[in-house]
């Protein structure tokens, strides 16, 4: 009976637990709270805090990998064991999820929903936006170089240098196709930026803009026909991936999911990848994003550059978009307020959200949100095609 209650003991996760795991369990408490209490997006944060914390308990098994054993039948003769029984030791839940990221599943059916929800109306209208796109994937690029110079190679810098973008399933897919052993730290980076773009952005705009240029109200935008929308996504992903072969998963994907959108004759496709599938793939990345960061894994000197790295690059992406927009107004008769210029990132909707929010602190009356989203959504395909750049040199 003693020897069974030592056992059952032995079995407790607590016994069996390390500072580095308690660690990481404080850490996804604290995420949880963040995205719970200060609704700090809670559909990213929740789904990955809740994955962190069950992979950093000891003893859950919920990332354990399968496990294939031989048990050989009768004795060695001559040396030769004879046939044996496989037995097989089946994997965690949450490893067998995993694979949907490591496998690069996930992230094309995450555009595929993104581009269901997105109205490319803004951008169309506006083309100028796609500047603003273009320039906030400066952090890509810089802290690529900046990697570089710390000792990581050409393709693990490409991989740190992604998360900039604030796109998490495009750093994801990167990263699988190009360092895959850097997959949990710079997944977990990725997301908690993009969750974190209220806190990271506005000190950046208010520090780069006047009250003035925070106040400038844009003119509206002139409308675009149904004819034009339907066209886009097609024209799009035929240049893009005749340009970027690299890149036309991402950007396919992405265009897929508009054209059900806007073509009106797929509208149960359109609702399926707007709602049921993009939560469904939505709840399965993040539970699975976080899992992989395992103690043993995440705690370590270059986690801590990566995520170091992360912030910069996002933060630099952020100025590039403003600075830009800043520039632009030197030379166009319609101003436009830089803040659109931090939507850049492709943080969608989050990003125009902020620039949004931070203009209307300034003046209640000032409605950027649609104007924001045009750069927002230009954010979105300038990140799948650095990713297509990123792989077709590195790849």
């Amino acid at each position: 009976m003693g020897e069974v209650i030592t056992d059952f003991i032995q079995s407790m996760g607590i016994v069996n637990m390390d500072w580095r795991q308690l660690v990481m369990i404080v850490i996804a408490c604290v995420l949880l709270y963040l995205a719970i209490a200060k609704g700090f997006e809670p559909l990213l944060l929740v789904p990955i805090a809740f994955g962190m914390l069950l992979s950093n308990i000891p003893l859950s098994g919920v990332m354990n990998s399968a496990v294939s054993t031989i048990e050989p039948i009768g004795n060695a003769t001559n040396g030769i064991m004879e046939a044996g029984i496989s037995t097989k030791t089946p994997g965690g839940l949450l490893y067998y999820l995993f694979q949907g990221d490591a496998l690069g599943i996930f992230p094309p059916l995450i555009f595929l929903g993104v581009g269901a929800m997105t109205d490319f109306g803004p951008l169309i209208a506006n083309p100028k936006n796609i500047l603003l796109g273009a320039a906030a994937q400066f952090g890509i690029f810089f802290t690529f170089i900046g990697a570089l110079l710390l000792g990581f190679t050409a393709p693990e810098a490409a991989s740190v240098g992604i998360i900039g973008g604030a796109d998490g399933p495009t750093a994801i897919y990167l990263t699988t196709k190009l360092a895959p052993h850097l997959l949990a730290p710079i997944a977990v980076a990725a997301y908690s930026y993009m969750a974190l773009v209220p806190i990271i952005q506005p000190p950046i705009m208010k520090a780069l803009t006047t009250k003035e240029e925070r106040s400038i109200v844009m003119v509206q935008s002139k409308h675009v026909s149904k004819k034009v929308k339907i066209i886009f996504p097609i024209v799009v992903t035929i240049v893009v991936s005749l340009l970027l072969p690299a890149a036309a998963t991402l950007i396919g994907m992405l265009m897929f999911g508009n054209l059900l959108k806007e073509c009106t004759v797929t509208d149960r496709l359109s609702d399926t990848a707007t709602n049921a599938l993009m939560n469904i793939v939505t709840i399965f990345l993040g539970l699975s994003v976080g899992a992989s960061a395992q103690s043993e894994i995440f705690l370590s000197a270059q986690t801590l550059k990566i995520f170091v790295l992360g912030v910069v690059a996002f933060g630099i992406g952020t100025a590039a978009g403003v600075l830009c927009a800043k520039f632009m107004n030197r030379f166009t008769k319609e101003k436009v307020n830089p803040l659109i210029g931090a939507a850049g990132v492709s943080a969608v909707p989050m990003a125009a959200r902020v620039a949004h929010k931070v203009a209307q602190e300034e003046d209640p009356g000032n409605f950027l949100l649609m104007h924001a989203m045009g750069p927002n959504v230009a954010g979105v395909i300038g990140s799948a095609v650095a990713a297509g750049i990123l792989l077709s040199l590195l790849g």
